[in-house]
Order: C-alpha cells, then sequence, then structure tokens
C-alpha cells in the first residue's frame, strides 16, 4: 500500500496488480494440470474402404396418385376409394420393403386441402418416405 506524504488528498492512480497476478497464477496452473487430459488420443473405429460394388436393387415403379376436383382418388390411373387407401399403401410398403417406392401425387386446383391432407397423413402412417408432388 502507497503513502503519499505530498499531502494530496485525490485518490492514487496506481493500480494494484497482486490480485490480477495471483488470478494468472491460478489459471496458469489450471491449464498445467488439464492440458494432458485433453491431450490424449481417442480411438475411432473409422469405415474401410472396399472395392465391391453396392449391389442395389432396382427401383420399383413409382405410384402415380391423382385427385381430382370432386375429390375423387385414382392410383395409377385406376378409381380407388378412400378407405382402400391406406391397405393399398400398406400392400406396397410390404412388397418392397427397404425399397419404398416413390409416391408422386397430383391434385387439382380445386381439390380440398383436407383430402390431400389425410392422403399424406395416410402415406406417413404406412412409412412412405418418398413423396413428389407433380402437376
Amino acid at each position: 500500500m502507497a503513502f503519499s506524504t505530498a499531502g494530496r488528498s485525490g485518490p492514487l492512480a496506481d493500480i494494484n496488480v497482486t490480485p490480477l497476478v495471483d488470478v494468472m497464477l491460478v489459471l496458469l496452473i489450471i491449464f498445467i494440470v488439464t492440458a494432458p487430459i485433453v491431450a490424449r488420443p481417442i480411438s475411432v473405429q473409422l469405415p474401410q474402404p472396399f472395392d465391391r460394388p453396392v449391389d442395389r436393387p432396382d427401383p420399383p415403379p413409382p405410384i402415380e396418385l391423382r385427385l381430382d376436383a370432386a375429390n375423387q382418388l385414382t392410383w395409377n390411373g385406376a378409381p380407388l376409394a378412400a378407405g382402400e387407401l391406406k391397405g393399398r399403401m400398406q400392400a406396397q410398403a410390404w412388397a418392397y420393403a427397404g425399397n419404398l417406392p416413390e409416391l408422386r401425387i397430383a391434385t387439382d386446383e380445386s381439390a380440398e386441402y383436407d383430402a390431400l391432407a389425410k392422403i399424406l397423413a395416410t402415406a406417413e402412417a404406412t412409412g412412405m418416405q418418398r413423396i413428389a408432388f407433380v402437376r
């Protein structure tokens, strides 16, 4: 602590660096202790390349769904009742398990959104993952 003998009554402009040095020493010790822990090697099992070609089955033919202005459904050009849609989609999902066909949905501009939402909910419930909207 510094004392002034000149008789000035104002604050001293000297900075006390002792607490700063203490904090820096503590941080230095923490980094010295934790650095070896961080530098430990981590074993990672990476996939190995192979020269065999991957045998991918041919994709099944796409399913063409059409929803017209009267909310009537057609499955690949054939009329389909709304109650039969889930059964047909489940049959396709079971027939092509692992390689599901693409579901192409075409709607008329004046078709109700609720009917399209039910089609999409049915597709999600049966596990259809590839859905496209076509004109």
